[in-house]
């Protein structure tokens, strides 16, 4: 097929991938640090979008470099991040429009990046025929945190509806149907999708929403904490260098611990900061878009699990005989509840009472004998990546990558019939691994 796109941008050369076709590292905004994005300028001559989108600035992550299999520095760091990839089917016939599915990763928008290996989507577009397009945007202090001196909140957010309405203005030049645009996101990127929808130009933007294990239990009442974080980030300035700044987000995240739970994702949305409402009409925002926006909505069986074996209190506890498991699992119910499950269902059914449309899903596929059993992060090799990509990851230990991919394949199968509107049915399951039902 030709590799060369004309969308009203300006021209665009890709590659092909194997089953796939891969236009990578497209501006889709410019912003100088801590102010609002503005959308790309067009260009005329042609962009060879062969070069992945650098990552924000970040700090590394080893705990989660070893549960995923992930690798610090595996793309290039940037200020200058705000670029989309884009992934179509290598035999798209012309004339065709394909769903879009636009992907926004995950890390406590603290860290990750769109174009990371294990966000790779070539398995599930070119097993399902969609189109994703993959973001990055502005994460930590760069993105996410408003101070008392005027620096802007939610400009990570601000990043990513920009995002979106490239996707409107350019996808159809690459096959895909702007008027079937689904948002999809995993846990901070759940966040970010969920919250996209209670912005003005939510249903002008996409059609349906995936809200892949989202911490919407601790997103209110976050106004004190944010405060005490704005303190202590007034040190950076526009001109301190990109790694001190990075440097400076674990001081900053200090302040926030006295705040409890919340303070496990102390970056993230603010309310009564633009796009977003106050908080006190964050649900008749939600609700003023619910109608036009389908939602699937879930989480995993036992979130809590990525993290509890990290507390050297809990780690001594579940050493002991019998009442040690039983500990560890009703704190994992516990912790998983307050901050993923609960919250999960009340948005699904303040959604449908709003008269919009919703399916709820629990997943609890994990990989034999794991330590981290069905834990945060274990749907992402089931939509994502390959082989190789998962060999290292501790939280797939004790599966075969047969077993992985055939409740990939499945899983994969259910989010694109979502994407191209099929509907899903009053209920239904994927045999040990996911369950969803209409709510």
């Amino acid at each position: 097929m030709n590799l060369s796109f004309d969308p009203p941008c300006g021209p665009i050369a890709g590659w092909r991938d194997g089953a796939v076709v891969r236009a990578a590292g497209i501006p889709y905004a410019t912003a100088e640090r801590f102010q609002p994005p503005a959308p790309a300028p067009d260009w005329s001559e042609t962009l060879e979008a062969t070069s992945l989108s650098p990552a924000c600035p970040q700090a590394p992550v080893p705990f989660l470099d070893d549960v995923l299999g992930t690798r610090y520095g595996e793309l290039p760091g940037s200020e200058d991040c705000q670029r989309l990839t884009i992934t179509l089917p290598a035999d798209l016939h012309d004339g065709e429009r394909l769903p879009v599915m636009v992907w926004l990763h995950g890390g406590s928008y603290t860290s990750g990046s769109g174009d990371l290996a294990i966000f790779d989507p070539a398995a599930l577009v070119a097993e399902t025929r969609v189109i994703v397009v993959s973001v990055t945007y502005r994460l930590g202090l760069f993105g996410y945190l408003s101070t008392s001196t005027g620096r802007p909140a939610n400009l990570g957010l601000l990043d990513q509806i920009e995002a979106f309405r490239w996707v409107q203005r350019n996808i159809a030049s690459f096959g895909g149907d702007p008027g079937r645009v689904t948002a999809f996101g995993q846990s901070a990127g759940g966040d970010a999708v969920a919250h996209l929808m209670a912005t003005p130009d939510a249903a002008s933007l996409f059609q349906r929403a995936i809200i892949q294990s989202a911490p919407l239990g601790i997103t209110r009442g976050r106004e004190r904490m944010t405060a005490a974080m704005g303190v202590a980030a007034e040190a950076v300035t526009a001109a301190t260098p990109a790694m001190d700044v990075v440097a400076l987000e674990e001081d900053v995240a200090r302040a926030a611990r006295k705040f409890g739970l919340m303070a496990a994702m102390p970056f993230g949305i603010q309310y009564g900061h633009s796009p977003l409402p106050e908080e006190s009409g964050l649900d008749r925002a939600w609700n003023a878009a619910a109608p036009a926006i389908d939602i699937l909505i879930g989480y995993t069986a036992e979130e809590a699990r990525l993290f509890l074996p990290r507390s050297p209190r809990l780690g001594r506890v579940a050493r002991i005989p019998v009442v040690g498991s039983a500990v560890l699992k009703a704190v994992t119910w516990v912790v998983t509840e307050l901050v993923y499950g609960k919250a999960a269902r009340q948005f699904a059914r303040r959604h449908v009472r709003a008269g919009g449309r919703a399916h709820s899903y629990v997943l609890s596929w994990r990989a034999p004998g794991n330590l981290y059993g069905a834990a945060h992060t274990v749907d992402l090799p089931l939509l994502f990546g390959h082989q190789r990509t998962w060999e290292g990851a501790g939280l797939l230990a004790g599966a075969t990558w047969d077993e992985i991919n055939a409740h990939g394949r499945a899983m994969r199968a259910l989010w694109a019939r979502f994407a191209y509107g099929e509907g899903l049915g009053p209920r239904g399951e994927i045999p040990g691994s996911l369950r969803y039902h209409s709510v």
